[in-house]
């Protein structure tokens, strides 16, 4: 049983239940010593990360906790689990050199460290902090992935038609997900975030003057911010656990591939060190479909990460649509149509994907949602 809260944890000692199998994940334990002493026996309790003082530290070895200790000398609290945005870019005014993303990034591709065995376990107790996490915020939503390249422009017209699909999801009740980073991922986000389309047509021009993020990411996350405060307002960020049954937009970036930032268009974002997680959770998580835009390298190793559980559907349950938006860039320019087909066909995939023309194609073919 995990404890994140100590409102939690001050329920389960009021209720004298035992502690063996508890974890105690990230709280501030300071006064918590003739509590946890006067239960004795702790065997079995797991302490992981936060605040505890000395008295308390020795309470627990006394009683056979076990405690792993907070992480000294990383950028990141391997404990925190999901970011907002403002997280992410604290400090932007020094520079995007000086944020916790950038510093994050740096940390994770600094050779002397890549096989450090004390960073690697950073890194893995990280990424499953935010996987746990992550797991709570989309619970009993139906979410739709939206796949696309980094290199789409933000004063383009298919970054407009993006961000209205973006939009046109998330009014539906869809939680809008996708890779969380610039292009194709930002207009999804943006357009989900925002409540109305003339929102949407506002924020795109309010950024569109700094097109992209190179060669200047300070310039590109400061216009966003702007367009975002725009969007929902200067008020301080809701806590992180109250926003999923309203969450419209959500990112799952990876510092794998950190030379393209996170856009902050996201009520939340999933950040990830290791990139084949961040897939295969980006991918899973798209319960109600996956839509995919136009895309390169990336965006063609989705498809087929998405196409495999596909292929080896076996039961009569309904699969979820694979949307693949834009006829001519998948079957000629990227001609990944014709391998799709022939996996699918004879098989329960066929009649899961779909190639269309237009954004406007899309949202037929996901699945209705339930009041």
């Amino acid at each position: 049983m995990e404890i994140e809260t100590l409102e939690e944890f001050d329920d389960h000692l009021a209720s004298d239940g035992p502690l063996r199998g508890l974890r105690l994940q990230d709280l501030d334990l300071t006064g918590y010593a003739d509590r946890l002493a006067a239960r004795g026996d702790l065997t079995g309790l797991v302490v992981l990360g936060g605040k505890v003082p000395l008295p308390v530290a020795e309470v627990l070895l006394r009683g056979g906790a076990i405690q792993f200790p907070g992480v000294a000398d990383a950028p990141v609290d391997p404990w925190r689990g999901l970011y907002l945005p403002s997280d992410l870019y604290a400090g932007l005014q020094d520079g995007y050199a000086a944020t916790p993303d950038a510093e994050a990034y740096a940390w994770f591709i600094d050779a002397r460290l890549r096989t450090d065995a004390y960073c690697t376990l950073v890194r893995a107790i990280h990424d499953d902090s935010v996987t746990d996490d992550l797991d709570e915020f989309v619970q009993g939503r139906s979410v739709v992935g939206i796949m696309g390249g980094h290199a789409l422009q933000r004063n383009s017209r298919s970054y407009a038609g993006a961000a209205g699909l973006g939009h046109s999801l998330a009014e539906e009740g869809y939680l809008v997900a996708t890779g969380g980073g610039p292009g194709a991922m930002e207009a999804a986000n943006l357009g989900a975030l925002c409540r109305s389309a003339a929102a949407v047509e506002e924020a795109v021009a309010r950024i569109a003057p700094v097109p992209s993020f190179r060669p200047d990411v300070t310039a590109w996350a400061a216009g966003a911010l702007a367009a975002r405060t725009a969007v929902v307002g200067d008020e301080p960020d809701a806590p992180i656990d109250t926003l999923g049954p309203t969450a419209r937009s959500l990112g799952i970036p990876t510092w794998f591939y950190g030379h393209e930032p996170p856009n902050v268009f996201c009520d939340v974002i999933a950040k990830y060190f290791s990139n084949a997680i961040r897939e295969e959770g980006l991918l899973a998580r798209s319960n109600a479909g996956i839509v995919v835009l136009d895309g390169a390298a990336g965006t063609v190793q989705e498809i087929f990460q998405a196409v495999t559980p596909l292929f080896y559907a076996v039961d009569d349950a309904p699969l979820p649509p694979l949307i693949l938006v834009g006829r001519e860039h998948w079957t000629e320019r990227v001609p990944v149509w014709a391998a799709v087909t022939a996996m699918a066909a004879g098989r329960p995939m066929e009649e899961a994907i779909h190639l269309v023309d237009t954004i406007d194609d899309v949202l037929p073919l996901l699945p209705a949602l339930t009041a």
